[in-house]
């Protein structure tokens, strides 16, 4: 299976930014997609991760409120709806797919697929 992300950009702080994630075959129900986001010097961070079958949704602490994930499965395409963006949001954006258990959904080891990344920065 192939990641492909878009949709990062430049944006000022306060703006919003819309990130796409198409994967290249059908999923096996039972996975999650999600994304990391990885900022210079700083580690892997979780963002945001749905199932599959829209089921469940998580969120990192950083970005409840204001990310919103989504999934089109019909088109194997997860989308991240990233609104009031603001400096410290500023990092490669990856998408992610694996078959993490519930409890360790933000376990970026047990996603066994990845992106290319994809820049997001916000400007202050």
């Amino acid at each position: 299976v192939q990641l492909q992300a878009s949709g990062g950009g430049l944006v000022q702080a306060g703006g919003s930014l819309r990130l796409s994630c198409a994967a290249s075959e059908r999923t096996f129900s039972g996975r999650f997609m999600g994304w990391f986001r990885q900022a210079p010097g700083k580690e892997r961070e979780f963002v945001a991760t749905i199932r599959r079958d829209g089921g469940y949704k998580y969120y990192g602490d950083s970005v409840k409120g204001r990310f919103t994930i989504s999934g089109d499965f019909a088109k194997n395409t997860v989308h991240l709806q990233m609104d009031s963006l603001k400096p410290e949001d500023t990092a490669v954006y990856y998408c992610a797919m694996g078959r993490p258990i519930l409890s360790e959904y933000h376990n970026s080891e047990l996603y066994t697929h990845w992106g290319q990344g994809t820049l997001v920065t916000v400007s202050s």
